[in-house]
This record gives structure tokens, sequence and C-alpha cells, in this order.
């Protein structure tokens, strides 16, 4: 027996019985099977993305001291604010500067960084220091 002639009341009765047409099942079933398949590829572009590394042996850095640092400046889209990344690009003095791409948190990583600055400079400012 199905749900629905359990759930009757006493003197109740089914009338009439409808189905969905094939269309809504199958966005349906569409959906159900879209959606992991898109978060899977987002997912994977991300890693991929985030891993690529270039060199085998050799290695490449670059590099900003914290006394030379310029400006912050942070670069962020609008699916970067939906999803919450963004690049954070430090300008030293002279022409270095130093590309943070797609950091989680791009906001709390350029206050870090200000902040790191201004406890530097109020150290190197205070005469006790010396």
């Amino acid at each position: 027996m199905s749900y629905i002639l359990e759930s009757l009341a006493p003197g109740e009765t089914v009338v009439a019985r409808f189905h969905l047409h094939w269309t809504a099942k199958g966005r349906l079933i569409l959906g159900i099977v879209l959606i992991p398949l898109v978060i899977g590829i987002f997912i994977t572009i991300y890693e991929w993305l985030r891993l690529h590394k270039t060199g085998i042996v050799g290695r490449e850095t670059e590099e900003v001291r914290l006394s030379a640092i310029e400006t912050v400046d942070l670069e962020q889209s609008t699916w970067g604010r939906l999803l919450g990344f963004g690049n954070v690009r430090v300008t030293g003095r002279g022409e270095s500067s130093v590309l943070f791409d797609r950091v989680a948190d791009p906001v709390g990583v350029k206050r870090a960084i200000e902040t790191a600055y201004s406890a530097h400079v109020e150290h190197a400012k205070d005469p006790s220091n010396r």
C-alpha cells in the first residue's frame, strides 16, 4: 500500500493521480548529476592552478624586504568576492613586486602584510632599540 493510501482519513478516497512530466524529472536528474560534476571540475582546475609549479631542479624566488614595501594592492573579481579569493600585489622600491595569486582571504593577507610593515616601521623608529 502506498503512503498516500495509508495517510487517508476515514471517508477520504483518491479521485485522481497525476505524474510529473518527463522534463521535470529530467531537470531533477540533470541537476543531481551536473552540480557535483561542475563543482568537481572547478575544484580540479583550482587545485591544478594552485599547485602548478615550474622547474624541476631550479628555483626562482621573488622577495621584497619589509622595509622596502611601498604599496600593498588588492585585486578581487566578483567571483573572488563571492568565493573568498583574490590577488595581493606587494610593490617595493624600484621595480620589484611580488604577486600572491588567488590567495584565500585576500583582505586578511593584505591586513597582515600592512600590520607587519607598520610594526617594523614603529620598531625602527623606537630609540630604545638602538
